[in-house]
């Protein structure tokens, strides 16, 4: 089992090559990252000195309705620049003869752009906790890929997170609703009583969500409820590390599904190499000892056998 980051790892790799270099070049370089978010990294032949980190998100128009622009320019305000691509919505720029002493920390943090950006809607879910406004806070949504997305709401003494999950496959329909199932139940066991409760409904949305146009509610859908409550995002310390981890759980429960068919594919293809073994040893040995025999001299000969001249078919018949 792989233990995933909330960063992105490629892209820091990258970063930190680019501020180590001892001589600029010039780089045009595009990365993907999970949920279909493209990082394109360049420096001009003009000006190889200025590093520029373009960055696209399908859903930042979303996310910004829930603050994502001032995560943004609290996180990364020394480096935002107005976008020159209509294709990306964030562009950082980078002064390689001017970057603070700790390279490998300002690429840690660049690389966490995604996961900062996607935490607006769990932001804003926590601090209408924080409010004790009465009733239930605003439904945000953020469609984060095509047909999937996650529901946040905040009410007075829990944050729900609903997650729409789609399987492309009927092999990881079915497995992936095993999967969530196990969820579900491993939520009573004794020794994980401090983790949040799961609900997990295969077609029908929940009650928090199923006012909504355009949900899709078929076998191939499935819905995750998670319910956070104060001593999951009261700490601050806890906070950040609720929001990382339940960012990742779309991530981790496809690892999985494709984990699960990688070992079953391998599990059948050892017992059908023991069943060719089984085979192979039941057939008889072809040899000629039983059939063919030789003389004296060595020469092969086979056995005749002739009827009796006394019990021949025309000799019976005379008789009777």
């Amino acid at each position: 089992m792989i233990l995933l980051e909330p960063n992105s790892y490629v892209l820091e790799e990258t970063l930190l090559a680019r501020f180590n270099s001892e001589k600029p070049e010039v780089v045009d370089i595009t990365l993907v990252d999970f949920d279909n978010v493209i990082y394109h990294v360049q420096t001009s032949a003009e000006q190889r000195t200025l590093l520029n980190l373009s960055v696209e998100m399908k859903y930042f128009n979303e996310v910004c309705a829930y603050g994502a622009e001032s995560i943004l320019q609290r996180e990364y305000g020394d480096y935002l620049v107005p976008v020159a691509n209509s294709q990306y919505q964030i562009t950082l720029q980078f002064n390689l003869e001017q970057l603070p002493a700790d390279k490998a920390g300002l690429a840690k943090h660049v690389s966490m752009l995604k996961r900062n950006v996607l935490a607006s809607p769990f932001i804003r879910a926590f601090e209408y906790w924080e409010s004790q406004q009465e009733g239930a806070g605003p439904l945000m949504a953020t469609h984060y890929r095509e047909n999937e997305a996650i529901y946040v709401q905040a009410q007075q003494d829990r944050v729900t997170v609903i997650f729409s999950t789609l399987f492309q496959e009927e092999v990881d329909r079915v497995l992936g609703k095993v999967f969530l199932q196990e969820f579900v139940d491993a939520r009573r066991q004794a020794a994980i009583q401090n983790a949040p409760q799961v609900f997990y409904s295969s077609r029908e949305a929940p009650l928090e969500i199923r006012h909504l146009p355009g949900l899709r509610q078929d076998e191939s859908v499935g819905y995750v409820s998670f319910v956070l409550f104060p001593r999951h995002f009261a700490d601050a310390e806890v906070r950040e590390k609720t929001i990382s981890q339940i960012q990742l759980f779309r991530d981790y429960l496809h690892y999985h599904i494709k984990c699960a068919k990688a070992y079953m594919h391998s599990r059948m293809r050892t017992r059908v190499k023991e069943f060719l073994k089984v085979i192979n040893r039941a057939k008889p040995d072809r040899t000629t000892a039983a059939s063919e025999k030789r003389t004296a001299s060595g020469r092969y000969f086979r056995p005749q056998f002739r009827q009796s001249s006394a019990t021949s078919p025309q000799q019976v018949e005379g008789e009777w």
